[in-house]
């Protein structure tokens, strides 16, 4: 880096959830001199200092382009990350631990000092939904039934012996709850639900109960403040894995106060065989495996994060959850091909 041109970082996967808030949060800084946004496909969205091209993970016919462009980076942000087909984990694999593995042995030939990777709770082992939480030594064994979280703790084995590796490298593990903003209700509705939940209907007083079930507390976080961590992480010199999240835990009771619901306890084994049930005929996205390994999430100590990155979070998990319920109904999205809005109902 130099004084006039300040940092030059590059980022994977910079059109989705994540993506999209960290170009934002990297640009806006004066310390960072330009973005270069890697994705499957160029969005018509503008950022501060970046520049878009196009680029797939997936294939291995992109590494060399991939060499060109990491080459001379301060360095790599790395989100791209593929949810579906949930039916076919053979074609998330290549994407999300393949693709993974080729972003991590190209900052290695192309020499770039840091490189920051997008972990996430789904990484942890069971563990407790009560007390203060795990911190970032509880162990990253996943829930290995749900293919996302087995990709997750695969990923952080192999940067186990990347680290000894390559001890030059700079390599920081994000961690955080779950995401939510407004501009990524129409993605995460495609995701999670599918496109046959209608919008209008997710609003207090319109549904009627919330399921309790036993397990059913997580953290969520909004995603600007989760960018605002890794923008720090870029800019600081810092090592190793960080918690994210924001306060307070969700369970039945904070969700049934955001939607004006009467909290019903119903036993856990029940929703599952509904919920696979739907799964396996392509009624929704979201698989039964996943609704597992949720339920057994631990809860996260953020003291790292907030002690060495200095890193506070601005919205409330209430505050993050109420903007994304409203996105949900309005069928909000951004200008790039995973984040389009598409309103139901």
């Amino acid at each position: 880096m130099s004084p006039e041109t300040g940092l030059r970082v590059v980022v994977t996967g910079a059109t989705g959830n994540c993506g999209t808030s960290v170009v934002r949060a990297l640009g806006s800084d004066p310390r960072i001199g330009s973005v270069l946004g890697l994705a499957r496909r160029v969005p018509e969205m503008t950022a501060p200092k970046t520049t878009w091209v196009p680029v797939d993970l997936a294939r291995g016919a992109d590494e060399g382009r991939l060499h060109e462009l990491f080459t001379g980076a301060d360095a790599v942000v790395h989100l791209a990350w593929r949810f579906q087909p949930t039916h076919d984990p053979v074609m998330t694999w290549e994407t999300n631990v393949l693709g993974s593995l080729r972003v991590f042995e190209t900052v290695a030939a192309a020499g770039v000092p840091a490189l920051v990777h997008a972990s996430s709770v789904g990484a942890y082992a069971p563990g407790p939904k009560t007390g203060q939480g795990v911190d970032e030594s509880w162990p990253t064994h996943g829930w290995p039934d749900a293919a996302y979280c087995r990709e997750k703790a695969y990923l952080e084995r192999v940067l186990d012996a990347y680290e000894l590796h390559h001890p030059e490298i700079r390599v920081v593990r994000m961690r955080p709850g779950f995401l939510f903003k407004e501009g990524s209700a129409s993605e995460q509705r495609r995701i999670f639900a599918g496109r046959l939940l209608p919008g209008p209907l997710v609003r207090p007083a319109l549904l009627p109960v919330v399921p309790a079930l036993e397990g059913l507390r997580f953290q969520v976080l909004h995603t600007d403040d989760a960018a605002q961590a890794y923008r720090l992480a870029v800019l600081r010199d810092v090592r190793g894995a960080f918690n994210l999240a924001a306060d307070p835990a969700v369970d039945a009771v904070v969700l049934g106060e955001l939607l004006q619901a009467k909290v019903v306890r119903l036993p856990q084994q029940a929703v599952r065989t509904a919920l696979s049930a739907a799964w396996r005929l392509h009624l929704v996205p979201a698989s039964p495996h996943l609704f597992d390994a949720v339920l057994r999430l631990p809860l996260l100590d953020t003291t790292r994060a907030r002690s060495e990155l200095d890193w506070r979070p601005a919205w409330s998990a209430t505050e993050a959850i109420e903007e994304f319920l409203r996105g949900v109904r309005k069928g909000s999205g951004e200008p790039t091909p995973p984040l389009v809005g598409h309103k139901v109902g």
